[in-house]
């Protein structure tokens, strides 16, 4: 390290010169690295020594503070540097670079207008630093008045620079004009390649930017990496899983930015196994487990249902932020831990990191999945009260479940009524789910007929409706919902399960037979439901919404994704390995019923992470007591 070096170097006696503070300037100036007053004892030794105008170490200071963020101090060491110094373009690149560097693209912007104003010249570096900053800081308007200076200039053709213009346009979402500067280069490199595939990606336009991708003549970890994040970004979580293969089988390492795209998709998937993987290669390529990658992993173990691990992983990140508590009380409430996740949050406040509107969802959660509404209401009122935080439609859709679960639907429907901004769908859906498991049918009407406002064509509100009203023995109702949905043309979104086996991931969907190993997984199913049977299991028909006889009523049920992934999971893995299967909707009573004897009968343990919440099924139980 620069600083233990020149610790040791003024110990022989060897006196500093202007070669010696650019590198601890340079290490101080990365932020987080060494405290403030580090840097701050190398400057007194620069003005110790007088080494405080010479313009190679009067730019590293300058660049230490800005991107410290202090930019009054940058700008006043700049303005006392004598013409060799303040009038050459090196220390406004410095300016410029810190400013950047501590996100203060405006800032970085501004300097650049007050050199020209000073009458100094600007340099190939200066223009790609004020590019960067106007695409980072979203100012398309500067970049173009940059672009026509850089073409009077005679600066070009320099790659470096149109590389930093098309990147601009590129981060700016100016794609046209990115793609034509692109294509009128005579000279390309994987930056220049990159650039363009990642503003197609921040577009949404992933399929573009895969056909530039393969036409790249060569790439490397960076343009592997947006392709991958791109995958991400757009919800193909197998197919970025699967470019990560590719980047392998390349011979391309990956790096921390990488790691925390494809942490991410294992995440999304509920693949255990290959996230597992994910951190043995970072282990085994010495990829450093920084807060991003930690928070990723954290976030990953909590949505594969292994809370456990998650809380390892967290006890290893020694650089906390408030994303890493946010993420380990998100995930300590929605697998079923609520008073752990309030516990979590008592020693964030004690670590004085301040909550945010994340921090709260997670929190409120936690509150509704162990049953504490007072609690709940408590940090509700927190928000505004305590920490100035102003409730979003997220929150008021916890709070919404929190008084729903609990059977305070009046209450629930008073709460939406004083909510500052419009109800979402998803609050009248909330709504609706807690009237059909306490059988209110005044306010599940009035939810449903609210939902069904703000969404004509959501299914599910037919489908609870139906149920609450058969709970209630209306099946006159029933009926005439059923004929609504077939004249409506309204069709029950498909339920699809996801199950990880051996590192690959196998979909399921309520059904269906295109799966390899159909036949054996359907026999294996008509076992278990036999052994079910045998044991006392009768199917609960009473959310099937198809007008056709009991019999084909309980086949509709045998054949449900997470049934299907199950029998699929009994028939392929050991039975020390926990099933482990994410699904898209609301799993149904039956499922729930069916699983619960399932890990009794054969002793193993199953997960479902579902639309709504973790069930961990263990012994005949399941840890969502209050579910249903």
């Amino acid at each position: 390290m620069p600083l233990r070096a020149y610790v040791g170097m003024l110990a022989r006696g060897a006196r500093p010169d202007a070669y010696t503070f650019p590198p601890l300037l340079k290490a101080a100036a990365e932020l987080g690295a060494v405290p403030p007053s580090v840097g701050d004892a190398v400057h007194a030794h620069v003005v110790k020594f007088g080494l405080e105008l010479n313009a190679h170490v009067a730019s590293s200071l300058v660049l230490m503070y800005a991107a410290r963020g202090d930019g009054v101090t940058a700008r006043a060491l700049l303005d006392v540097q004598p013409a060799s110094g303040g009038g050459t373009p090196v220390v406004w690149n410095a300016l410029m670079s810190g400013h950047k560097r501590s996100r203060q693209f405006r800032l970085s912007c501004c300097s650049f207008l007050d050199m020209m104003r000073a009458g100094v010249v600007a340099t190939p570096v200066t223009y790609i630093t004020v590019l960067s900053a106007c695409g980072k800081g979203n100012d398309v308007l500067l970049g173009m008045q940059l672009h026509k200076r850089i073409i009077e200039s005679g600066v070009l053709p320099d790659l470096k620079v149109e590389n930093a213009l098309v990147d601009m346009y590129a981060e700016c979402g100016q794609m046209e004009a990115a793609w034509d500067l692109f294509e009128g280069m005579q000279v390309r490199n994987i930056v220049s390649w990159t650039s363009v595939i990642s503003g197609f990606v921040r577009l949404g336009q992933v399929d573009r930017a895969r056909v530039l991708f393969d036409r790249m003549p060569e790439r490397d970890t960076v343009s592997w990496t947006a392709m991958i994040d791109g995958y991400v970004q757009a919800g193909q979580f197998r197919e970025a899983l699967e470019m990560f293969r590719e980047m392998q089988l390349s011979k391309v390492r990956a790096d921390e930015f990488t790691m925390v795209s494809i942490v991410t998709a294992c995440a999304q998937l509920g693949a255990l196994e290959t996230g597992e993987w994910a951190r043995i290669y970072m282990n085994r390529h010495g990829i450093k487990m920084d807060t991003f990658v930690g928070n990723a992993l954290i976030d990953m173990y909590s949505k594969c249902g292994s809370i456990e691990r998650a809380l390892d992983v967290f006890n290893e990140v020694h650089s906390r932020d408030k994303f890493t508590w946010t993420a380990v009380i998100l995930g300590l409430a929605v697998n079923g831990h609520g008073e752990e996740a309030i516990d979590m949050f008592d020693r964030m406040l004690r670590a004085f990191e301040a909550p945010d509107e994340v921090t709260f969802i997670g929190v409120l959660t936690a509150c509704t999945h162990a049953g504490l509404v007072d609690k709940g209401r408590d940090f509700f009122l927190s928000m505004t009260g305590t920490y100035r935080i102003a409730p979003n439609v997220m929150h008021y859709g916890c709070m919404i479940d929190l008084l729903g679960r609990a059977g305070k639907l009046r209450e629930a429907l008073e709460t939406i009524g004083k909510m500052p901004m419009k109800p979402s769908s998803a609050i009248w859906g909330t709504l609706l789910a807690a009237c059909r498991v306490h059988g209110n049918s005044e306010i599940g009407e009035l939810a449903a007929e609210r939902l069904l406002e703000l969404d004509p064509e959501n299914s599910m509100a037919y489908v609870l409706l139906s149920n609450l009203y058969a709970k209630s023995n209306r099946w006159g109702d029933v009926r005439w919902l059923r004929q609504v949905m077939m004249e409506k043309g309204i069709k029950k979104e498909p339920g699809c399960s996801l199950i990880e086996m051996n590192g690959t991931i196998h979909e399921f969907v309520a059904g269906d037979r295109s799966h390899p190993m159909s036949e054996e997984i359907y026999s294996k199913l008509d076992k278990v439901l036999t052994d079910l049977k045998n044991d006392g299991y009768v199917p609960d028909v009473t959310e099937v919404f198809v007008q056709v006889t009991e019999e084909e009523k309980q086949k509709v049920l045998y054949w449900h994704s997470e049934k299907l992934a199950v029998a699929f999971a009994l028939l392929v893995s050991e039975s020390s390995v926990t099933i482990r299967i994410v699904k898209n909707l609301r799993m149904c009573l039956d499922c729930h019923n069916a699983i619960k004897l399932i890990t009794k009968l054969y002793v193993r343990e199953i997960v479902v992470r579902d639309r709504t919440r973790f069930h961990h099924f263990r012994h005949g139980l399941c840890s969502c007591k209050d579910y249903w």
